[in-house]
């Protein structure tokens, strides 16, 4: 989201619409560039945007709300986006040395900005890992846990006392929390984790290098943090900015976009070490908007957006803007990998 400043605007003039936006976005384009007072304030918009949008977030993405992962030709042409999700998570834990076929140990899981639990759930079945999700947002805590207690093939399921639910070879618990907050609440458990796993979230963080030094505080040695987001290009110049980059600041309330190069300046300042290095995969994942737009030309779900307000709308204006950033190369995606 950018900072505060004056609002600019958005239509033919200013920012023209590309051919494949249909008359249901017109009818609904919003004026992009809202200045928010305070960080504080952006973080309430968000918890109340995922506490709002949750349960059709669900319906428009499955329990995976993040990119698909397309590697190859013909798995752009013949896998699902389900199946594309559960190639990224893969992805991940192949960046990470974490092997599920021969997965012994049980391993200490902090997913943060875990959504409706659906990475949790697949790292605790999968994997046999011990997984706490954290989120902002009181609804997807609800909605997280009874996804759990389904997985488990038992809506009333049994929670442990520190509150975790048995899910395949793992299990899971899911905590409201600021992540902003999380090295002061899991103080009594510094270096606990084996691994910190974070995607499509830090790029909500207003104050990302603290993420980075609460990392580093909660991984035990030898722990990974594995980390996948969104990312501005590197030397943008101010047009391709305000064309592609601020509207997907503004819609998806986001402060200012890093780019790649910033978040391992953040992990290596904090002593974390690369263990590997940015992988672009935009080419590889941007297939996810070409199948969302498709999803979104629902009128109930613009009108349901415009109940939301202004923030409602500008989110789903972002989808337009992502696909075009992909398509100019400003709007970049990658996974990378850091160890303590």
């Amino acid at each position: 989201m950018a900072e505060p400043g004056s609002i600019a605007t958005s239509g033919p003039a200013a920012n023209p619409l590309p051919a494949e936006a249909t008359d249901l976005s017109r009818e609904y384009e919003t004026p992009l560039g809202l200045a928010h007072t305070t960080m504080q304030a952006l973080k309430e918009r968000i918890k109340q945007h995922y506490d709002l949008a949750s349960d059709y977030y669900v319906s428009l993405w499955g329990e995976h709300i993040h990119h698909g992962y397309w590697p190859t030709d013909e798995s752009k042409a013949t896998e699902s986006k389900e199946t594309a999700q559960a190639n990224l998570i893969r992805l991940l834990l192949s960046m990470a040395g974490l092997d599920i076929a021969n997965s012994e140990k049980t391993l200490s899981v902090l997913d943060v900005g875990c959504g409706v639990g659906g990475t949790s759930r697949y790292l605790a079945s999968e994997l046999g890992a011990r997984v706490t999700g954290i989120t902002i947002s009181t609804r997807q805590v609800e909605l997280a846990t009874k996804l759990a207690k389904v997985t488990a093939g038992n809506n009333e399921a049994d929670v442990a006392v520190d509150g975790f639910l048995p899910v395949g070879k793992g299990q899971v618990r899911f905590l409201e929390l600021d992540a902003e907050k999380m090295g002061n609440h899991f103080e009594k458990d510094a270096a606990t984790f084996d691994v910190v796993w974070i995607s499509e979230a830090l790029s909500h963080f207003p104050d990302k290098a603290l993420f980075f030094r609460n990392a580093q505080r909660v991984l035990k040695p030898g722990g990974k943090l594995v980390l996948a987001d969104w990312f501005k290009a590197e030397d943008l110049d101010a047009k391709a900015f305000d064309a592609d980059i601020k509207p997907i600041e503004d819609g998806m309330l986001l402060p200012p976009m890093c780019t790649q190069a910033g978040y391992v300046k953040l992990a290596t300042d904090t002593g974390l070490r690369v263990m590997a290095e940015p992988k672009d995969i935009s080419n590889d994942v941007k297939q996810t908007w070409d199948l969302t737009w498709a999803l979104v030309q629902k009128p109930s779900l613009w009108a349901f957006a415009l109940s939301q307000g202004r923030d409602g709308i500008a989110f789903l204006q972002a989808f337009r803007a992502m696909r075009r950033g992909y398509a100019n190369g400003t709007f970049r995606y990658a996974v990378m990998c850091f160890e303590k």
